[in-house]
C-alpha cells in the first residue's frame, strides 16, 4: 500500500534548519556566505536525479516530435519559473506558438493575494488544463516544491485522465503529484536557510531542471547544430548579430558571404548554413532541411 503524503509540517520543503536559527543575528557578509554555501549545495541534488531527468525529456521529447506541446503547469515561484522558460523557447528555438506553454495558477488576477489563494483551487487547474485542450499528444509537468499544491495536483489529474504524458517536478518524495505522474523527478534540497521559503533552494533547482527539459528537448528536436542555437529568433539587432555569429562559426564563411546566404534564405540561419556548407542554392538546402526534419547535421548527410 502506498503511503500516505506527508503533511504540510512533515514536508521537508518546510522544516526548519538549526544551523541557521540566528539569521538575524548575523552580519551581512556571514548572510552572504551561508546562502551562498547552501545555494552551492543544489547542483548535486540536481545531479542525482539525471536519470530521471533524462528518461521524462526522452518521453516529452517523442510527444512534441509527433506534434504535441509541452505544457508546464505550476503556482507562485514555480508556476513563474515555469512562465519564464516556456515564453523563452519561441525566440531561442524558433518554437510554434504554444508548443511550449505554461498554465499558472490565477495568473489572469491583478491581486497577489488572490493569485497566491488560486493555487488551492484543484478544480481550477483541472478547468484550465481542460479549456487549454490538452489530449493525449500532449505532455504535462507539473511544478511543485511541496509536490501537493491542489491546483497543479487537479491539472496533472485532468492530462492523466487525458491520456497526456504526466511528469511531477518536486522538491519532496511520497508526494501526491508523484502518485499522478508518469515520470517523477524529486530534486530533494533539504531546508531553506529561510524556513519554508522555497523561492531560494527548491526554486533553483526547478529552474536548473527546467532549463534542461527545454533546452534538451529542443536539441532532441534538431533545434542546434554542435552548440549553436541555429533556429534562434532573430527579432532584434543582438539576436540578428547572433545569427550572424553562428552562421559563421557553422560555416567559416566570409560575412559577405554570410550576408548573401542569409539574403537568400529569407533570413533562416538553418538553411544559410546548408546552402554555405553543402555549396547547393537555397531552395536545394530547404528541401535536405524539410526532408531530415529541420536537422541541419542530417541535412548535410544527404
Amino acid at each position: 500500500m502506498t503511503p500516505p503524503p506527508p503533511e504540510v509540517d512533515d514536508l521537508v520543503t518546510e522544516a526548519q534548519d538549526p544551523a541557521s536559527a540566528d539569521l538575524d543575528l548575523r552580519s551581512t557578509l556571514e548572510l552572504v556566505e551561508l546562502m551562498n554555501a547552501e545555494d552551492a549545495t543544489v547542483a548535486a541534488s540536481v545531479g542525482a536525479t539525471a536519470d530521471a531527468v533524462a528518461a521524462a525529456i526522452d518521453a516529452v521529447a517523442e510527444r512534441i516530435v509527433r506534434g504535441g506541446r509541452l505544457v508546464y503547469v505550476g503556482a507562485g515561484t514555480s508556476g513563474r519559473l515555469a512562465a519564464l522558460d516556456a515564453a523563452e523557447c519561441e525566440a531561442t528555438f524558433s518554437s510554434k506558438p504554444g508548443q511550449v506553454a505554461a498554465l499558472v495558477a490565477g495568473a489572469e488576477l491583478s491581486s497577489a493575494d488572490a493569485r497566491d489563494a488560486a493555487e488551492d483551487n484543484s478544480e481550477s487547474g483541472r478547468a484550465d488544463l481542460e479549456k487549454f485542450g490538452v489530449s493525449s499528444a500532449d505532455a504535462v509537468i507539473g511544478v511543485s516544491a511541496s509536490g501537493r499544491t491542489p491546483y497543479v495536483e487537479g491539472a496533472l489529474a485532468a492530462a492523466r485522465d487525458a491520456g497526456a504524458l504526466t511528469v511531477a517536478l518536486v522538491s519532496s518524495t511520497g508526494s501526491t503529484l508523484a502518485e499522478l505522474a508518469d515520470h517523477e523527478i524529486a530534486v530533494v534540497v533539504g531546508p531553506e536557510v529561510l524556513a519554508g521559503s522555497t523561492r531560494l533552494k527548491a526554486g533553483t533547482a526547478q529552474k536548473l531542471v527546467l532549463n534542461m527539459i527545454s533546452t534538451i528537448t529542443m536539441i532532441r528536436l534538431g533545434k542546434t547544430y554542435g552548440n549553436l542555437m541555429v533556429d534562434v529568433r532573430p527579432s532584434n539587432e543582438k539576436l540578428r548579430e547572433r545569427q550572424r555569429r553562428v552562421v559563421e562559426i557553422a560555416t567559416g564563411a566570409d560575412r559577405t558571404e554570410i550576408e548573401e546566404a542569409l539574403a537568400e534564405a529569407g533570413g533562416n540561419a538553418k538553411v544559410a548554413i546548408v546552402s554555405l556548407l553543402a555549396e547547393i542554392d537555397a531552395a536545394s538546402a530547404l528541401a535536405r532541411l524539410e526532408e531530415a526534419g529541420g536537422n541541419v547535421r542530417l541535412a548535410l548527410r544527404r
